[in-house]
Order: C-alpha cells, then structure tokens, then sequence
C-alpha cells in the first residue's frame, strides 16, 4: 500500500501548478481567458509543451507577454520541466525556493522582470 509521502506526479499534477501559477498573474491581452482552463488539454495551451514518453510539462515559455504577478512555488512541481522562459514580463516579488527542486531545468530565462533573491537560498522563519 503507498503511503501519502509517495504521491503520484502527473499531468494532473502539472495542470495544477500551472492553474495556480495562472492565478498568480495578470494577462492584459487575455491570451488565457479560454486557453488555459481546467476543460482543455494542457499541450493545447499557449506557451506549454509536453513529453509524449512521460505525459508530463517539459516547456513553459511564456516572454514578452506583459504578464503582471508573482511566481507562486507550484511551479516547482513541474518535475519533468526542461525550458523556462518567462523573461521580458512584468512580474516581481522573491523567486520560490521550489524552482531549485526543478532537476531536469536546463534552461531559464527570467531576465527583464522584477524578480528578487535566490532560489537556491535557504530562508529563516
């Protein structure tokens, strides 16, 4: 019998992360209004991409969308996620620590945004 430490990560699970991440931000073109929905699959929407061999998120690229927000920690559920472009939108706040839990990042652009910190870093409470 699995144990609730073992939860299973899956498209579900990455459909999720990018909801909340969609809560988190403002689209002032409203790109996402009847793209990113729960009713729609997660490759259809703009910006994602996927792995056929997994069925997991290996791709949000998402730059120059004047996107307003922070980046929520969910993300760093996206455990398959290869590419990360979020550069050149208008989001600010502390980078989530969780994005160091991406182990199969080979690429992130977050430049030309208002991002602070390291993800890296450990935080004191």
């Amino acid at each position: 019998m699995a144990s609730l430490a073992m939860v299973a990560r899956n498209i579900t699970t990455d459909q999720f992360a990018l909801l909340q991440f969609k809560n988190h931000i403002l689209d002032p073109h409203n790109v996402w209004t009847n793209n990113w929905t729960s009713s729609s699959y997660v490759y259809k929407w703009v910006g994602v991409s996927g792995g056929v061999k997994h069925e997991r998120v290996t791709s949000l690229i998402l730059p120059n969308m004047n996107l307003t927000g922070t980046i929520p920690p969910h993300l760093g559920s996206l455990s398959f996620l290869l590419h990360l472009d979020l550069s050149s939108n208008n989001l600010y706040g502390h980078l989530p620590r969780e994005l160091g839990q991406l182990h199969r990042l080979r690429f992130m652009q977050l430049s030309f945004n208002h991002l602070t910190g390291n993800m890296f870093e450990k935080r004191h409470k």
